[in-house]
């Protein structure tokens, strides 16, 4: 029954990261990632790990979603226009994809009893995760944390608009000359 939910949940995830890349919309593509997070908890659930699973949901599929949504909104992302392509890159990208996929393949089944060790060997308690994260990995979940908020920074100032320029109105001359005629009739 495991292993007919984890096919489940991973047909889920593949499906919705296909529908992810054809999508023409950004808020459909944003939406069809949130299915892809949600199969990915339910995968995590299945190998015991409770508290990944929540975090999962609560962290990626509700508040990164929530800032996907909202930059896609404040930079008016419309529907993607799509080009023709360019011959040779379809020419040299299909055997390229081919090739890197035999070599990921060949790795993975030549390291495959490496592989399902250390998967099971992970912690599933926050305690462990904790310890990891902040003892072990406490580099790269910093970098990682200043690389997001410089994304953000560079989202908010690629959205803004840039301020306007004071430029004289048509009205401007007219009204410095009654000013100026209101000036001397008081002078008078």
């Amino acid at each position: 029954m495991h292993l007919i939910l984890f096919l489940f949940f991973g047909g889920i995830c593949v499906a919705g990261a296909v529908n992810l890349l054809v999508q023409r919309h950004p808020i459909n593509s944003a939406l069809s990632l949130v299915v892809v997070m949600a199969s990915l908890a339910g995968e995590y659930l299945l190998l015991g790990a409770e508290f990944v699973a929540a975090i999962q949901v609560i962290v990626y599929a509700g508040a990164i979603m929530v800032l996907f949504i909202f930059t896609i909104m404040l930079l008016n992302a419309g529907e993607e226009v799509r080009s023709k392509g360019s011959r040779v890159a379809a020419m040299l990208g299909v055997p390229g994809v081919m090739i890197a996929g035999v070599l990921i393949a060949w790795i993975l089944l030549r390291h495959s009893n490496t592989a399902a060790v250390s998967m099971f060997a992970l912690p599933g308690d926050p305690r462990a995760i904790a310890r990891l994260l902040f003892r072990d990995f406490l580099l790269p979940f910093e970098v990682t944390s200043v690389l997001i908020l410089i994304a953000i920074m560079g989202a908010v100032v690629l959205a803004s608009k840039p301020e306007a320029v004071a430029r004289p109105s048509a009205a401007e001359p007219a009204q410095r000359e009654v000013r100026e005629l209101v000036a001397s009739g008081r002078e008078r």
